[in-house]
């Protein structure tokens, strides 16, 4: 047993089963670690170590900080990070804040469009998590206005959909900071949603994001093409980064993607894991634990 996924959501943020039932599913699905990375949150962390320790799958702490770029987000995991540190918590509440204070505001949007969906309702949905757009997309499913989760972003809740709010985020520096202060290993997430065109153009931005605490970037992921993912590869040698990937598992809320099964499956190993520990042991003197 010897494969992993590094990129797994839970009710605690916008996945659709609790953090021991994602582990559980894990050791189901013959994993040797798992990393659970919700958005802006820690707080399915404890959890998750606890269901791993007793299922005898490695759980590895994470978190999904989201980061302003553009006039949109991009997206920096976190791994190893000690969960424990009120510093991290602190910051991390400002996201949770942001979050909270633009829900209402897309509510009121979609009921000025004649769609009658309630907080009350989103939060019923959201199984005491934090609530967020995959909540909101759920209960617009739920009340018959959209058949899909996708076709709910891409109407009303994505960047340019008709009920579109956006939201505060911290600058990459200050997002990579808060993950390195905590002890963990900074990657970039899922990088084919920042719609860079070109090799270098990206490459451009990874060293400015290596300069300022970067480790790695995700190349496995269940949305990349074989062309993307030999693009990353390709930068990430280059430039000395660290590989992960994962599923970006949300339970129901993406039910297109099963815990640790993408077309690249079988290069999500556990020697991805050994690096990312190497890594900090050499950059913190920490080991992986």
């Amino acid at each position: 047993m010897n494969l992993i996924d590094l990129h797994t959501h839970s009710t605690a943020s916008d996945g659709s089963l609790p953090p021991a039932e994602v582990v559980r599913l894990a050791q189901e699905a013959g994993l040797k670690a798992l990393a659970l990375t919700d958005h802006d949150t820690t707080d399915g962390l404890a959890e998750a170590v606890a269901a791993g320790d007793k299922l005898g799958v490695e759980v590895i702490p994470g978190v999904e900080i989201s980061a302003q770029f553009t006039d949109d987000a991009m997206h920096i995991l976190g791994y190893f990070i000690d969960f424990a540190s009120g510093k991290l918590a602190a910051r991390l509440a400002v996201l949770k804040q942001a979050r909270k204070e633009r829900n209402p505001k897309i509510i009121a949007k979609l009921n000025a469009l004649g769609l009658g969906i309630t907080m009350e309702q989103v939060e019923r949905l959201s199984g005491g998590g934090q609530v967020g757009r995959p909540h909101i997309a759920r209960a617009l499913m739920q009340s018959g206005y959209v058949s899909t989760m996708q076709q709910a972003f891409d109407i009303y809740l994505k960047n340019g959909g008709k009920a579109y709010v956006a939201k505060y985020r911290f600058p990459p520096p200050e997002a990579l900071a808060m993950i390195r202060e905590a002890g963990g290993v900074p990657v970039l997430a899922h990088p084919f949603t920042l719609g860079m065109g070109s090799a270098a153009a990206l490459k451009e931005l990874l060293l400015d994001l290596k300069a300022n605490g970067l480790a790695g970037i995700e190349i496995f992921y269940a949305d990349h093409s074989p062309e993307q993912e030999a693009m990353y590869l390709k930068l990430a040698r280059e430039l000395g980064l660290l590989i992960t990937g994962g599923s970006d598992f949300h339970g129901d809320n993406k039910p297109d993607v099963t815990l640790g099964n993408i077309r690249s499956k079988n290069r999500l190993t556990y020697d991805l894991v050994t690096a990312m520990k190497a890594w900090r042991q050499k950059e913190y003197g920490l080991g992986g634990g």
